[in-house]
This record gives C-alpha cells, structure tokens and sequence, in this order.
C-alpha cells in the first residue's frame, strides 16, 4: 500500500543509539576500520571509535553490528525525480512518489536534482520532506534548466538571449531553488550571464554542454561539469561557437584524444586553476554498453509494466548493435576521471536517471559506486567520491559527508564488507537520516511496479 508520511518505514529512532561492532568507512578516504562503536544522540554523532574505548549510555538502544559496515549518507550529485517514459521520445515523467523512497533506500540522504524538468513539484517535494510529510532525501533543488534554442526534450525551456537566462535565475531563486544548471545548446553569452547572475545570489551553475566546451566554460566560472570528459566537444576539428557537434563527432573527437597529451592536460589543468569540478555518472553510460549491467529482479520489480518493456526493448537494441563503442566510451570517461583526480580534482557522483531507463533512483548510485571501483579507484576512495565531496561541494562538509564526532548521524548500514567486496553497497540494511533508521525493504516495496508511472 502506498501510504504517505515517514512512520512506516521507520525502523527505530529512538534518540540515542549505539551501533557496536561495525566495520567503518568513514568517507576521509582513510581505510575502513574493525570493531567500532558509534554513539548517536538527538540525531548526532556523539562518539565514534574503538568499541572497547567507546562508552555506550545507559538506556541506549543497541544494534549489534558484527558483520556489517557503516559508511556516510550518499551526497548524490546528479540526480532526478524525473525518468525517461516516452518508449525512446525524449519524454520524462515525474516520479515524485517512487524516485525519493528509492533514492534513501540506497542510502542518499543528500541530493541534488542536476536538473528540474517540473521545478515547483521538486520544491514542494523538498518541502514536503522537509516536513516529514514523505520519506527522502535532503535535497538542493537546481532550477529550470538553463537550455538555448534547439533542445531535444520539449520540456525545457529555449533561452535565446542573456537577459532571458538573467531573469530565469532571478526568478527561481526567488521561488526557492538553490542552484542550476546550463545544457547542451546554450550559447556563450547566455551562459556567462547565467553564471553571473546565480554567483549574485551566491549559488553555483554545473553544465552539461555541448555547445560550449570545457575550458571556455570553465573561464566563463562555471562550477561543475556533468558527466565528465564524454561530454566535452571543444576536440572537435573545427568546433564552433555556440553550436553543438552533430553527428557523434564530440565521442569520436574523445575516444581519440590522448588524455596524457597537452591538449588534454591543458584542459584537466584549466579546470583545476578555476576550481571546477566534475560529477561522474558512470552508471547511465554503463547501461548503454551490450551485456551491462546484469538484469536483476529488484531492478524490473520496481518497474511499471510499460517501463519495464522500454528498457527491456532498448537494452535488446544496443545488445544487437554489436558495437565496442559504448564500452570503450566508458572506459575512456574511467580513465579521465582516474586523471583528474590524480591531478588534484574534485571528482563527485551521481547516477543521472535517464539514457536508456537502465539507471534507475538508488539502485543506479549503488551501481556508480561498484564503477567507481573498476575504474580504478579504492572502495574507500569511491564512497568518499560519493560522500565528502559531494559535501565538500555543497559547503556543507562541516555536518555531512564523513563519520566524525559532531556530524549529523546521516549513514548507512550495510551487511557485508564493501571495503573487500564493493558490492555490497546492494545490501543496504538501514538508512540513517539525522539519527532516524529507515528501513530500504520497505520504502522499496511501497513503491514496487511503480517506476515509470507516477
């Protein structure tokens, strides 16, 4: 039964609780530790440590965690409440009942929309569970997307001129959103005085372009950039002002650049001196590669019918394309980003909904975790990608983002050692938001043949 408010998928909450003997990754990056206690009072972590040196209060609940591992609330980066729904048109419906449920059941307890298609129902989502209204995440809600002229989705808006992306931002930070973000067809001049005008109100503007490249974005002050290197067109022979590369050309200008060339070190470090940062999304890329990612039941399960045959009939079409080119576009985005964290970048993460429909809320950032790591990096590196910072960006890495005396008890539990096994991020137990346990089996089963509909 699809019943609204928080109490019924709460597991316990009472206000202090001991979690003993857990395995910790505590999102710095630093190696996972044995044997800890954690101590949450009133919805924060009171004491963390040793379980032998850590003292629990009389009257605490006590969660014996022999066997299971906590790290930090997810910070999801790109995120959406919408999904692709058209069979193929580029059509997206709001999930405004299943997309929040799914995303805290795998553990975000922090998210940014990196995109609003329906922005005062991602505000009053916000709102609603803010409001213990419905169970969610936190959420920074972007604006409408800040799109020139020529989209590929009719929803969104077409913005011909500056002063048109001037007073888009105004009026959506008045009505309440805190940050946005510019896509593929924005002109140059659009785009510069989007970033102005939200930099006034002190929020910040992320990209996923086509029509500008990274670096002019990037000397224009564009914070963050989505997807990563896949979506940079400025290798494009010829490439010209305020038009977007038709035809694959940006891929192809991508899978043949040498990232240890100077042109690409040139761009890497032109980010680095204007402290842009990148969100990686390497899950929507993967559902797009023959074979990947294996279908699971919990996946179709949380589908509707007609959701579930879209994805199903797009997966059969990419399997029957025989084509290497989405596997040696993903490893291409693994190996940039390995690049531009080794040089000293802000690399974050989000699962990004949409492409083919095989990314779905939650389960699509568990899946980015496990990519994370075949990209190379450590368990303990990718649950900080996806934890401290995500916080670090958002500013708020004082509260969030990482296990430490102080911080507001956002975590996660689950059974399993991801640290040797990655994963077994899947196997989420409870979802910790400021102190309160949720319960993922039954958020996810609230929302059961629902994906795709509401």
């Amino acid at each position: 039964m699809l019943t609204p408010g928080t109490a019924p998928f709460i597991a316990f909450g009472e206000p202090v609780i001991a979690l003993q003997h857990v395995r910790v990754m505590d999102g710095t990056g630093a190696p996972a530790s044995s044997d800890q206690t954690i101590v949450i009072d009133h919805g924060v972590i009171a004491s963390v440590g040793n379980a032998g040196a850590v003292q629990v209060p009389a009257g605490a609940r006590v969660i014996d965690g022999s066997g299971k591992t906590v790290y930090p609330g997810l910070v999801g980066m790109h995120e959406h409440i919408f999904y692709p729904s058209g069979f193929g048109a580029p059509l997206y419906d709001e999930q405004a009942l299943s997309a929040p449920r799914l995303y805290l059941a795998a553990g975000i307890t922090t998210m940014r929309t990196a995109g609003s298609l329906e922005p005062y129902t991602d505000l009053n989502i916000k709102r609603a569970i803010d409001k213990g209204d419905m169970p969610g995440p936190k959420m920074d809600v972007t604006g409408p997307y800040i799109e020139g002229t020529g989209s590929f989705s009719i929803q969104m808006p077409a913005l011909a001129t500056p002063e048109q992306a001037r007073r888009l931002v105004d009026y959506w930070v008045s009505e309440g959103a805190t940050s946005f973000k510019a896509y593929m067809n924005i002109s140059h001049d659009a785009l510069k005085a989007a970033i102005e005008e939200a930099h006034k109100h002190h929020f910040k503007v992320t990209g996923h372009l086509c029509s500008v490249g990274f670096t002019e974005a990037a000397e224009l002050g564009i914070d963050n950039l989505e997807h990563g290197l896949i979506a940079d067109t400025e290798f494009v022979a010829g490439k010209q002002l305020n038009v977007c590369p038709g035809g694959g050309k940006g891929v192809e200008s991508i899978l043949s650049l040498d990232l240890a060339g100077e042109p690409a070190q040139k761009m890497i470090q032109t980010l680095l001196s204007h402290h842009v940062a990148i969100t990686s999304t390497l899950a929507v890329f993967d559902a797009m590669v023959p074979g990947r990612p294996a279908l699971t039941a919990r996946m179709l399960e949380t589908m509707s019918h007609d959701a579930a045959l879209s994805y199903l009939a797009a997966k059969e079409r990419t399997s029957a394309a025989h084509s290497d080119r989405p596997l040696a576009q993903l490893k291409k985005e693994m190996a940039f980003e390995r690049a531009f964290v080794v040089a000293g970048g802000l690399l974050m993460a989000g699962c990004d909904p949409t492409g083919n429909g095989g990314a779905l809320p939650g389960f699509g950032d568990e899946r980015n975790l496990e990519l994370l790591v075949e990209a190379g990096f450590t368990p303990e590196q990718a649950i900080q990608i996806y934890t401290f910072n995500g916080a670090q960006y958002l500013n708020q890495a004082g509260s969030i983002g990482s296990i430490a005396k102080g911080k507001r008890a956002d975590m996660v539990m689950v059974s399993g050692d991801p640290s040797k096994n990655i994963q077994d991020v899947e196997h989420v137990e409870y979802v910790f938001k400021d102190g309160i346990a949720y319960d993922p089996a039954k958020l996810i089963n609230s929302v059961r043949g629902s994906l795709g509909v509401n």
